[in-house]
């Protein structure tokens, strides 16, 4: 894909807006030297929309712009249930977890587990959320996003990779969350902009110039690709070795609704350190809850701009509507038709202008997920690593200094990484998958802690060392078992253990650490509720319509 000058004039102006924002919001007044609470809490000082927008930059990064549209291309719409269900879990994190770490004044998830548990459980949990911040999240958003500058400019896989990686740093190793959380706002209005400018784009191609025209063509088209409930049998996609495998390995049936995906969605948005960072660092609670409730309503939105222009590519390469296109969706090295190039090929089709628009919006979301999930490595590892067992008297300017070294070495063991998930067919069902070895347990463990007394340190514990042995063997076990139906049974599974070892141990009595709560802690603005009700509204109708 060739850009011509208005394109290049965007897409720098974007980049040197990032990197001048990032410097200039990382600057301290004169005579403060930046300590812990600001590079890794943005000094407490986000307002509501800041943390609204810095969630949605961070979580919608390569994997949803490649990897949710390359799933929209193989499974249809019902891949949104990832994004509109988060929306409904966005309302029960910001009542029901946000008050408690609030009220708890924690830097980090590790941090928390050590006050309702012991150091035992923070360590392991700690260590476990590195290895997959660094071997599975920031390596797969390198390679997508690497993938994409492939695809879209012919730039090597390898040199992608190094350039993302060197962009990320280059505005957010020095400022911290402070430099990430409000870059992202500005990332924001690119994204949004520039990803509904490719849907409309694609709608318009489907549509032959009519883009309301192109939403109906869509369902007559690929009327499969428009079930929100996949049943066994009913859609077969490709497996990424040139066969087909059943959709229903990746969205089984209801449990999308009332099964493993709440667990998915639960833990991502409640206990994930990159995610719940935005929150920890807000104003107030009510900053906090507010945010949550912002980007509940972008999560509404999501589908049409990562899942719908991904539907639009398989229309196009079904009804054979453009050779190039075709060609361009076919990988150089397997031959296979690559549903994860979906997305960057539709970007070859957007005229001058709209096309740096477009490619601004995807570096956006790339590098911001970059940076926020290099962030929250080095927060967790300088807390709760570095300070807890090589310097407990770490002065504030060490563990600044500490973070900013770590950040650069996640990044560089990440690029090392990525280019070996080339081979996959569709990464985003990848992160989940794998991820969600580990979510099982995370999640056992924060929910238990919140609300039983007496689970003990013990339980949780053994929770922690046996959700990636039990995923493993239920995986090798029962091959034919979909992934989120595993995650439901491996929680239930640790879910029992937990009660009958703390049963056990606690013989009736609450534990010493249990969390002090009352209904109060839980009460939100008239404003919050009234939103609440209006995204769970919207919610109803879109599964009504589309079930």
């Amino acid at each position: 894909m060739t850009f011509d000058t208005l394109d290049l004039v965007v897409f720098v102006a974007y980049c040197l807006l990032i990197i001048t924002m990032g410097i200039v919001v990382s600057r301290e007044k004169k005579g403060h030297v930046k300590d812990s609470k600001d590079y890794f809490l943005a000094s407490k000082a986000l307002p509501w929309w800041a943390v609204g927008a810095s969630l949605i930059a961070s979580n919608i990064s390569a994997e949803q712009f490649i990897g949710m549209s390359g799933s929209g291309f193989a499974l249809g719409l019902a891949i949104s249930t990832y994004e509109w269900m988060a929306a409904a879990t966005l309302l029960v994190v910001a009542i029901f977890f946000l008050p408690i770490y609030l009220k708890e004044g924690i830097y980090t998830m590790p941090q928390f587990l050590n006050r309702r548990y012991d150091g035992r459980v923070r360590t392991v949990m700690a260590i476990f959320w590195l290895l997959i911040y660094v071997f599975v999240n920031l390596t797969s958003v390198l390679y997508l996003g690497a993938l994409s500058l492939e695809t879209i400019m012919g730039v090597p896989l390898n040199y992608g990779i190094m350039g993302l990686a060197a962009f990320a740093m280059l505005y957010s190793i020095y400022g911290g969350l402070k430099a990430v959380a409000w870059t992202d706002v500005v990332q924001v209005v690119f994204l949004v902009a520039g990803g509904l400018a490719t849907t409309y784009l694609a709608l318009s191609i489907v549509g032959e110039g009519d883009v309301w025209a192109g939403l109906g063509a869509l369902r007559d088209a690929a009327p499969s690709h428009f079930s929100m409930i996949m049943e066994k049998g009913e859609l077969m996609i490709p497996d990424g070795s040139g066969g087909s495998r059943d959709a229903y390995l990746d969205l089984p049936g209801i449990s999308v609704l009332i099964g493993g995906m709440w667990i998915i969605n639960l833990n991502y948005w409640g206990c994930n350190q990159y995610i719940t960072q935005r929150a920890l660092a807000a104003k107030t609670l009510n900053d906090a809850q507010t945010g949550l409730l912002f980007a509940g309503f972008l999560k509404l939105l999501m589908p049409l701009i990562v899942v719908i222009p991904g539907i639009a590519a398989y229309v196009i390469v079904q009804e054979g509507m453009d050779t190039t296109f075709i060609e361009s969706m076919t990988d150089p090295v397997t031959g296979l038709a690559k549903s994860d190039r979906a997305y960057p090929t539709l970007l070859h089709l957007l005229p001058p202008g709209l096309k740096g628009l477009a490619f601004a919006a995807l570096t956006a979301a790339i590098v911001s997920s970059l940076a926020s999930m290099a962030n929250s490595t080095s927060t967790i590892f300088t807390i709760d690593i570095y300070k807890e067992f090589f310097n407990t008297k770490a002065s504030e300017s060490n563990q600044v200094n500490v973070g900013r070294i770590t950040a650069v070495v996640a990044f560089v063991v990440a690029a090392i990484v990525a280019p070996q998930l080339r081979q996959l067919d569709q990464a985003f069902q990848y992160i989940q998958e794998y991820t969600g070895f580990v979510s099982p347990g995370v999640f056992a463990i924060f929910i238990f802690g919140f609300f039983w007394k007496k689970t003990t340190s013990n339980a949780a514990l053994t929770a922690a060392v046996l959700t990636i042995p039990l995923s493993a063997a239920f995986k090798f076990i029962t091959p034919d078992l979909p992934f989120i139906d595993r995650m439901g049974v491996v929680f239930l599974v640790l879910a029992v253990l937990m009660i009958a070892i703390s049963l056990y141990e606690s013989k009736g009595k609450d534990s010493e650490k249990a969390i002090i709560v009352d209904k109060e802690l839980f009460s939100t603005s008239t404003k919050f509720k009234i939103g609440a009700v209006l995204i769970c509204g919207i919610l109803v109708a879109l599964y009504t319509v589309f079930w």
